[in-house]
């Protein structure tokens, strides 16, 4: 719970609306996609960070808790597969996913990104959604994607800063050629204006899968909405992004995230 509180507190808010029995396969699930996340920071070249990736997958892959024994958030997460039978593929596309964040090398196109927040996000949505409630959370896969994709981007480009910083690039090649730009001025930041019309571009895909979901989440049953709840920060995220602004408030978020878990989304 305090790992998932400090790295990511927006589904930490939202895993307190599920079911208090539910939370502790939440909160792992919540604590082992930040520490994935957080790899890239902890390592000086990729090939240590791949080692840890691979480290998961054969943790997961083993099927039991004997080869992470004496890690507590490997011990918690396989107890959480275990529990919910939460499907071992899901991990492994999630961690090979995520290679991309270790390296230094362009989003290759649109596809590729949707692809990327797929794997990533809309997985982690998926999981917790077979956490809350199996039977319900299948037929709303489609809708995880979407969440998945409108969060994930949301996330890149207030990340935005923090990637340039170390060259990385998430905003799609075709999104750039379609504002003038290559990958290697983009990163290089400045007042170009044709960076606004990339970062513009995204923000825009972010809003089409947004409008995506909100036209299927009327239907969402309640038992599923812990799952979905971060996402209800993500249109005030994109407004600040557009703005040039950062941050949002702690009391705003529990307000935000109140709201929807009281009503769902209408």
């Amino acid at each position: 719970m305090d790992a998932v509180r400090v790295a990511d507190r927006d589904r930490y808010l939202a895993a307190l609306y599920a079911p208090e029995d539910k939370r502790p396969a939440l909160l792992a699930l919540y604590a082992f996609n930040a520490e994935i996340a957080a790899i890239r920071d902890r390592v000086s070249e990729p090939m240590p960070g791949e080692i840890r990736l691979q480290w998961w997958r054969d943790i997961i892959a083993s099927g039991t808790k004997q080869l992470g024994a004496g890690h507590p958030l490997a011990t918690a997460l396989m107890t959480a597969i275990e529990t919910y039978r939460l499907p071992a593929a899901a991990f492994d596309n999630y961690l090979e996913a995520r290679i991309f964040d270790l390296y230094d090398d362009p989003m290759p196109s649109c596809t590729d990104l949707e692809g990327y927040c797929g794997e990533t996000a809309s997985a982690m949505i998926q999981l917790a959604a077979l956490i809350l409630d199996a039977p319900e959370a299948p037929r709303y896969a489609e809708l995880s994607g979407h969440a998945g994709c409108a969060q994930a981007i949301s996330g890149l480009l207030r990340l935005l800063p923090k990637h340039r910083a170390r060259g990385q690039c998430y905003v799609p090649k075709d999104i750039l050629a379609a504002a003038g730009l290559t990958p290697e001025e983009f990163v290089a930041g400045g007042h170009d204006p044709r960076a606004a019309v990339a970062v513009q571009a995204m923000i825009a895909l972010a809003r089409e899968h947004l409008r995506a979901f909100e036209r299927g989440a009327k239907a969402l049953p309640a038992t599923l909405r812990p799952a979905f709840l971060p996402l209800s920060l993500t249109p005030a995220y994109l407004d600040r992004v557009e703005r040039g602004k950062d941050g949002m408030s702690t009391l705003r978020k529990h307000f935000t995230i109140l709201a929807t878990a009281s009503r769902g989304w209408r």
